[in-house]
């Protein structure tokens, strides 16, 4: 039977051959290249199902078609947490930009600076509050004039004066670099921590799970193991965290591989974490960047950015529920249709996002829950606001003004 002929590339001829379990596709172009499109193995689709996914499945699937990958990626989605999409109304608050850091991918960091004192912090929180807000992340750095009392203090402050605010808090560099300053140890700090409130201490400062790129992008910040045994430190103690990984830089496709199936690990043994954050590297105003972009290249791409996030759902599957698509590494429109890729949480409106934006990061600092909702619905999905805890929250404010003083309402159609 002579070869089809596909109707959509005249002079191309279209050829079924038997691969292991399915179909494989070998177009036949007119320049006389191929493109081997084979359709995802029964064997691997099956292991993805029961949360199985091994290195080499995760492998094969980032090598065949992206559109497959993403449709099962999808469905996994579906299969998890259905048609909902969430987001947290939230504020960023910085304590402080002053860091003895050496991290060579931040733009933010400064020797001298401000630290901020109770008083505006509360007041930060109050405004976040007042413009609907039901969580406060709060960040700061390697600083040797900010110790874990301080820490313990600020959380304190924020949950006797707005109890019902989430408090979602500092990264496991900062409770190790603030008990080792307090002369106590991380398990001590995270009990203290539990104690004054904290409700999700972040996933941050993993960037990639790996020593060798750990010694390249970050060598002053905590290893691997500490940050693996912090986060698990803080699960014992009660604290739910986040997870994170920022990629697009030194790292290989095998260590970010890795790293995702790190946090798998961790998730069997203690069950605490509650979503992923892939987060793409900003390669400007930072040495890494600078030396990257001077050998020609950049950071990933638009679909690597969605292949990660696609994979991420399947490594996942049955372990981890949510997979967020940052709008800020992003942009709002590769963000929507990550949704479609095995995403399920746009994160936070942040209200500010003073370290994308120094690192070059060019899609703003706020999203209001208007806008939220009209990217939920123009993907096909049902939108609802959750807390830090992805718990289902009733707005605090009717969705069209919760809205931080200062900040206009977006005028739909205008430039992000």
């Amino acid at each position: 039977m002579p070869p089809e002929t596909c109707e959509r590339c005249p002079g191309a001829e279209l050829t079924n051959k038997p691969g292991k379990k399915k179909t494989y596709l070998i177009w036949k172009g007119m320049n006389g290249m191929y493109m081997r499109k084979p359709a995802i193995p029964d064997d691997v689709i099956e292991r993805a199902q029961q949360g199985k996914c091994t290195r080499e499945d995760a492998l094969l699937l980032l090598e065949g078609n992206p559109f497959e990958l993403f449709e099962l990626a999808n469905e996994l989605r579906a299969s998890t947490v259905g048609d909902v999409v969430s987001y947290v109304v939230n504020r960023n608050i910085y304590i402080t930009n002053k860091c003895v850091g050496t991290c060579g991918f931040c733009a933010y960091r400064t020797d001298k600076g401000y630290i901020l004192g109770i008083g505006e912090i509360l007041k930060q929180t109050e405004e976040a509050r007042e413009a609907g807000a039901v969580e406060v992340c709060v960040q700061g750095g390697y600083t040797p004039e900010v110790d874990m009392e301080f820490y313990l203090e600020i959380i304190e402050s924020i949950k006797s004066s707005f109890p019902d605010i989430c408090v979602h808090a500092l990264s496991p560099m900062e409770v190790n670099y603030a008990a080792r300053l307090s002369g106590m140890s991380v398990e001590d700090a995270l009990r203290k921590l539990k104690k004054s409130g904290l409700d999700s201490l972040t996933g941050t400062s993993a960037e990639i799970l790996s020593d060798r790129v750990r010694k390249i992008i970050c060598p002053g910040k905590v290893t691997t193991r500490q940050w693996i045994d912090t986060v698990k430190a803080a699960h014992r103690a009660g604290i739910s965290t986040n997870s994170t990984i920022m990629y697009g830089h030194v790292e290989t496709l095998e260590e970010r591989l890795d790293h995702v199936f790190t946090i798998r690990e961790i998730q069997k043994e203690t069950g605490g974490i509650s979503e992923l954050i892939p987060m793409s590297f900003l390669p400007y105003n930072n040495p890494i960047g600078e030396k990257m972009m001077a050998s020609g290249k950049f950071t990933s791409t638009g679909l690597e950015d969605l292949q990660l996030i696609a994979i991420s759902r399947i490594i996942l599957h049955t372990h981890v529920n949510n997979i967020q698509a940052s709008w800020v590494k992003l942009g709002k429109k590769l963000a929507q249709f990550a949704l479609q890729c095995g995403a399920n949480d746009l994160g936070g409106t942040l209200m500010e996002d003073q370290i994308s934006t120094a690192s070059g990061g060019s899609y703003g600092e706020y999203v209001s829950p208007a806008e939220f909702e009209w990217m939920i619905k123009g993907a096909g999905r049902v939108p609802i606001q959750r807390d830090t805890l992805y718990r289902k929250v009733e707005p605090r404010l009717p969705v069209g003004e919760s809205l931080l003083p200062g900040y206009a309402k977006p005028k739909m159609g205008s430039k992000e």
